[in-house]
């Protein structure tokens, strides 16, 4: 089961239409700008991907998209599409930095598994041992069954933007202390290792026992042990207040289809699960930093892609952080996300040493199945099937 949607948004628009710019971008979006990479695609094969790009950008009216292909383990291609600002007319780049959403899911995900491989977290101990602020509850719960959304901790009460984690307007300095503040005292759905139950809540549990086992806050020891070896260098906390250099504007859809302003969010009491800013070309290099064995070992990331099964057996389709499926014929892993202004998935074939980055500034747009389809035309495929 690849996660297809990143689950932390439901939309409701409100805001004011740009209908002066729908037109400028659905027949512009053929327009490709600024290749941060010299192109190592076979002509053939860019003007497929660069086609399928113009068709998705056509009928989705995403405003910007930017996308990463990794071949062999390296970044053989990558480029922007459309606009990062319609009103301003700014470009979108492969170095445009988008919500990532969900995609934060295996990034924390592979910072535990760091710390477990280092042996200074245990997967399997009580999340108090290493996040002590965490209230007991009936049962115990474990940083492996919160890794596979196992845990039995609730996902948002609705997702309406009028409630206040969804739609959260305020500002928070500690993530993980103001995560607390919304789910620590509500009772479990579901006693832990039961049920699949999606929980971004759960992520921000988990990158607590990341701070009890490193001794650093979450965002330094994140950054400091993935983005600065995986050569991220752009990666960075989603803050609303900070002036970012090439952070997109965000943009969804009324219920006419025209592009709008996005609803608003303030994502910094959900870091861990929900709340990084990237750009294509840094999301490849953490997938090359992955395949390449630079983050972790590679027994370490076998064990991380094992979709993960309940009490009774029944195998989930999610790993630890990674969801998991073989739709192409093959084994995939990666993960969605999607919240107020963006849509994103990060997707790898690992026999074949492949990876795509798709990352859209729309909550309107399914980014997955955009990378989906870029995927199969890296793999020769025709629905799924090989070619003979």
């Amino acid at each position: 089961m690849r996660v297809r949607h990143g689950c932390d948004y439901s939309m409701r628009n409100k805001c004011l239409a740009l209908l002066l710019f729908v037109a400028l971008v659905v027949v512009g979006a053929t327009t490709r700008f600024a290749i941060a990479q010299e192109a190592k695609l076979g002509s053939a094969q860019q003007t497929q991907i660069e086609s399928a790009i113009s068709k998705f950008m056509a009928t989705s009216r995403a405003p910007g998209i930017s996308v990463a292909v990794v071949e062999n383990g390296e970044l053989i291609w990558s480029s922007g599409f459309g606009f990062a600002d319609l009103e301003n007319h700014v470009a979108a780049t492969s170095a445009t930095l988008y919500r990532l959403g969900s995609i934060s899911k295996p990034i924390t995900a592979t910072g535990a598994m760091q710390l477990w491989e280092r042996k200074k977290l245990d997967l399997d101990a009580p999340i108090q041992k290493y996040c002590p602020a965490f209230p007991q509850k009936e049962w115990p719960i474990t940083t492996r069954e919160l890794l596979g959304h196992l845990g039995g901790i609730r996902h948002y009460k609705s997702g309406s933007q009028d409630d206040p984690e969804a739609g959260n307007t305020h500002h928070f300095d500690d993530p993980i202390a103001a995560g607390f503040q919304f789910f620590a005292n509500d009772p479990l759905v579901a006693p832990p290792g039961t049920k699949f139950r999606y929980s971004t809540m759960g992520y921000t549990l988990v990158g607590c026992a990341i701070e009890g086992a490193s001794g650093e806050k979450y965002v330094d020891y994140i950054r400091e042990n993935i983005f600065v070896p995986a050569g991220m260098t752009h990666t960075r906390a989603d803050d609303r207040f900070a002036i970012i250099h090439n952070r997109t504007r965000f943009y969804s859809q009324d219920k006419s289809g025209a592009v709008q302003n996005a609803e608003f969010l303030d994502s910094s009491y959900k870091i861990p699960g929900g709340g990084w800013l990237s750009s294509a070309d840094d999301m490849a290099r953490f997938e090359i930093a992955i395949l390449n064995d630079r983050l972790v070992e590679r027994a370490t990331r076998d064990i991380m892609w094992a979709p993960q099964k309940a009490a009774d057996g029944t195998t989930t389709g999610y790993a630890l952080g990674w969801g998991t499926g073989n739709s192409l014929g093959v084994l995939d892993v990666g993960h969605s996300g999607g919240q107020q202004g963006t849509a994103t998935m990060m997707m790898l074939v690992p026999e074949k040493r492949v990876g795509v980055i798709v990352l859209i500034n729309s909550d309107a747009a399914d980014a997955g199945a955009l990378a989906t389809d870029l995927m199969k035309l890296l793999l020769g495929t025709d629905a799924g099937q090989k070619k003979q």
